[in-house]
């Protein structure tokens, strides 16, 4: 594995409150400044991405989720649950895992849940198949490294490798953030153990014009597979894709497709940083006369234009979807991912 720290790394002098090599992050203000601290990114200004130092990505199998879907588009689904509840979670797998090729296991600042290898467990028991965040913000190096010989040892169908968002003001003043390593080196350390890779990736967070190359770096690293921010529109998602292959990137783009059917679940998104949505199109769903079918009806449309996309592999359906509760929320996402499976 390799075996370079933060605080070994050279290029980690670059002043980073998160102590990355590889950045910048997804969470760059409009101004240009960092997310966790009141200085501006130091990636931001800089006249191209890092370029990747370590050693060559080991070969590895394509990715199982693209041996399964063949001749079609995969279809991913985040999971939102309560927290260290497994009956709930595997209650709400079931449902999702029929109607969706992936389930993609999230991890928040806000809401701690149980180890990794235990969720991609929990998952696969419930008939779903996982793709687990794994973020250097509460985990050192090591542990990180335990998470990955552990998911590699299950054989969990692959890992979603990150940095990991700041902690928001109030939230947990107690825990001290880590951040050892940062998404790219996180990366590398999990396909080293044969891991399949995702990376996300912003397209609509500055600094844009570094985006693309970045996503190239991460392929070099060893990601095999890229999820992006909801980017506004199909047209900007067909724009990053061109540019990430003229930096040299070749790995197939599963992109965002916002799911919402109430005020509360769009404004949800709405909030996050380097997320954009079609003000249009939430409008139109927020004002229907049945804006849960309006809702559905948005999320399949957009999914649509955004597999017609030249470099996307599939959609990952993002989002609470509604604030009237879990098995709603749930049912949404599974109406939606039928919908879109099967052509309707």
């Amino acid at each position: 594995m390799p075996s370079t720290t933060a605080r070994d790394d050279p290029a980690a002098t670059v002043g980073c409150p998160k102590h990355m090599t590889y950045g910048p992050c997804g969470g760059v203000r409009a101004d240009l400044g960092c997310e966790v601290a009141p200085v501006p990114c130091p990636f931001a200004t800089a006249p191209g991405p890092v370029p990747w130092a370590g050693p060559p990505a080991p070969p590895r199998p394509e990715p199982d989720l693209f041996v399964r879907t063949r001749g079609r588009p995969v279809v991913l689904t985040d999971l939102s649950v309560p927290p260290y509840d497994a009956a709930t979670l595997q209650r709400t797998v079931s449902v999702l895992a029929g109607a969706c090729d992936a389930i993609l296991v999230g991890e928040h600042h806000d809401e701690p849940d149980f180890p990794p290898t235990m969720l991609a467990a929990l998952v696969g028991e419930a008939g779903g198949h996982p793709w687990i965040t794994l973020t250097c913000r509460d985990r050192n190096r090591v542990v990180l490294e335990q998470e990955v010989a552990g998911l590699a040892a299950i054989g969990t169908d692959g890992v979603f490798c990150a940095t990991g968002d700041g902690r928001a003001p109030g939230v947990r003043p107690d825990v001290t953030p880590v951040f050892d390593l940062d998404g790219t080196r996180l990366t590398a350390l999990a396909a080293a153990a044969g891991l399949a890779v995702a990376v996300p990736e912003a397209p609509d967070a500055p600094p844009r014009g570094n985006r693309p190359g970045r996503l190239a770096q991460k392929q070099r690293a060893g990601a095999q597979l890229a999820v992006l921010n909801h980017a506004g529109s199909a047209e900007h998602v067909a724009a990053f894709a061109a540019a990430v292959r003229d930096e040299g990137g070749s790995l197939p783009i599963v992109a965002g497709v916002a799911v919402y059917t109430d005020e509360a679940s769009a404004r949800r998104l709405q909030a996050y940083p380097g997320l954009e949505l079609d003000p249009d199109r939430v409008s139109d769903v927020l004002t229907a006369a049945d804006p849960v079918e309006a809702g559905i009806a948005a999320a399949v449309a957009e999914a649509r234009e955004l597999i017609a996309v030249e470099g996307v592999a599939g959609v990952n359906l993002s989002g609470r979807g509604t604030s009237a509760g879990l098995a709603e929320s749930t049912a949404i996402k599974a109406e939606i991912g039928r919908r879109i499976r099967s052509g309707t």
